[in-house]
């Protein structure tokens, strides 16, 4: 079976990681992986490291598409996969989250009416101002295959009548965590990772990501999650924030201070579980640590006001504070109080259960007589 991914953006690095670790060690029928790169984070901070840390084999194909304007950017990674997709002639097409590389692959392959999966289907925001949002929802409908993480996610889709065609798996994300957390532990050991001082002794501090452009490009609500972060820096604890080159340049096109914040460099995704893991308490507005934080059994304040991963939000594990200081400030307060976390994303083995269902599907088979029903 021939299985080409679609990736383009670093948190799909890390999804891939888990499929090219579950096809290494697959005892079923043989199956052949290939990798497209899309480009879509084209940097070496940002997407080559990546590869090289998470030992996942360079692409096969590397569009070299970069950033742009959404609409430019997914059409011009529409045209460079469809030549590949026609050439390889791949039994699935696996895609990967909510990104225009995700938008980009499931408009190829399904108008070449190639089996199509989407990894991470069925979550919803319910904010059609999102890309991401609008993106995760044309998936899933434009697929063949939804691969679940959660029963959440299920019901999503249960709801959009697309059930017949989708499976729990649990998430990649809890399987990478699980096994990249020891590798992280390992290489630090050997000084191959290094980390902040604060993040080597038992002293208390936060960690932040901000990199979505809802609070990017819209400087009042940069400024104020600023003013709440420096606000914690002076009077609470340190607060760590590696900074995603998007947010630094808004930051120096705004003319903000970042006060007592402490500014790192990106992050590798090594680093970052170790800061997760080490960390009193995580602020994001990203879905891939807002779900680590949980992984880590460490409360979450989420700089948005609406989360696709709605089941971190139970026993204030997670509180949405949007960009307001005085939210910030008070989910951040409140964090001694979260918990306990549920077991909520599977078993660590979600990587070789997508495998399976991909083995198992066969035409005729029970998703895709659903699939034939439904038209």
């Amino acid at each position: 079976m021939r299985i080409i991914s679609i990736v383009g953006a670093r948190p799909q690095f890390v999804k891939v990681a888990v499929i090219c670790r579950a096809i290494a060690q697959w005892n079923g029928p043989a199956m052949e992986h290939r990798i497209i790169h899309t480009g879509q984070h084209y940097d070496s901070a940002m997407s080559d490291v990546f590869f090289e840390e998470l030992e996942i084999p360079r692409p096969d194909f590397n569009l070299g598409v970069g950033s742009g304007p959404h609409g430019e950017q997914t059409g011009e990674m529409i045209k460079r996969i469809e030549p590949i997709l026609h050439s390889e002639a791949p039994d699935w097409v696996l895609l990967y989250g909510d990104t225009n590389s995700t938008l980009a692959g499931a408009v190829v392959s399904s108008k070449m009416g190639l089996p199509t999966a989407h990894i991470e289907a069925g979550l919803r925001s319910f904010d059609r101002r999102m890309p991401e949002e609008l993106n995760r929802v044309a998936t899933d409908h434009l697929s063949d295959l939804l691969l679940c993480p959660t029963e959440t996610a299920i019901e999503n889709l249960r709801r959009e009548g697309l059930e017949a065609r989708s499976a729990q798996t649990g998430d990649v994300m809890y399987d990478a965590a699980l096994f990249y957390h020891r590798r992280a532990e390992q290489r630090e050991a050997t000084g191959a990772i290094s980390l902040p001082p604060i993040a080597r002794t038992d002293a208390p501090f936060a960690l932040a990501t901000v990199h979505r452009a809802e609070n990017t490009d819209a400087p009042e609500k940069l400024a104020a999650i600023l003013e709440a972060l420096d606000a914690l820096a002076r009077d609470v604890c340190p607060v760590l924030l590696p900074l995603h080159p998007r947010t630094l340049k808004a930051i120096e096109a705004a003319h903000l201070s970042a006060g007592r914040i402490e500014i790192l460099p990106p992050a590798s995704f090594f680093q970052m579980l170790l800061l997760e893991a080490r960390a009193s308490l995580i602020m994001t507005d990203s879905g891939g640590v807002q779900k680590e934080a949980y992984f880590a059994n460490r409360p979450c304040v989420t700089l948005r006001n609406e989360t696709e991963w709605v089941e971190t939000l139970e026993n204030r594990c997670n509180v949405l504070a949007g960009s307001d200081p005085a939210r910030i400030k008070a989910a951040a307060a409140g964090a001694a109080t979260a918990g306990p976390w549920r077991q909520l994303y599977g078993d660590g083995d979600a990587g070789t259960r997508i495998l399976e269902v991909l083995s198992s599907q066969r035409a005729g088979g029970p998703l895709e007589q659903g699939r034939e029903a439904a038209r």
